[in-house]
């Protein structure tokens, strides 16, 4: 199978995402140890923003959705999307992927987690809950959709074959 030039640009962007999820497990690891282990046995102490679950969530959520990119970006050929059916599918699960990309950072630095406008049981809210969850809010009805139009798509090329 041959990844036309669409493919590969989601492949890319969902390995960006992927990555700074990644890179969110260096924030867990100095959370979780109070700062960086540079010499076997002896730790550098330091704190940095955000709460330890707050750390795990940008980690495993951020790679979820670099993994959800990754995983679909060969499937569109293969499932016969229409040119611009694909390109709309490209711009709502990688839109998605780095709106929850903001959302995992955003939320390290909000004591209400990002999860509402306002204050909330978990903390007040602050500029970061806003930018965090504005774009999270939009994505998650985004992603249902490109996820629902993935799913008619599998089910109507099984019909054809």
């Amino acid at each position: 199978m041959t990844l036309n030039g669409l493919q590969k640009r989601m492949i890319g962007q969902g390995a960006a995402v992927l990555l700074i999820g990644m890179l969110a497990g260096i924030g867990l690891l100095i959370s979780l140890l109070g700062g960086l282990e540079l010499i076997p046995g002896t730790i550098l102490e330091f704190s940095i923003p955000g709460q330890t679950d707050a750390w795990v969530r940008a980690h495993i959520g951020g790679m979820m959705n670099g993994f959800l990119i990754l995983i679909v970006a060969p499937l569109i050929a293969p499932l016969g999307f229409a040119d611009a059916a694909a390109n709309r599918l490209f711009w709502m699960l990688v839109g998605t992927g780095w709106a929850n990309t903001i959302f995992y950072w955003a939320a390290l630095f909000a004591p209400n987690r990002a999860l509402s406008f306002a204050d909330n049981k978990w903390g007040e809210s602050n500029f970061a809950a806003v930018i965090g969850l504005l774009p999270a809010l939009i994505g998650v009805v985004i992603s249902i959709i490109a996820v629902t139009q993935l799913m008619l798509q599998a089910f109507a090329s099984a019909r054809r074959s």
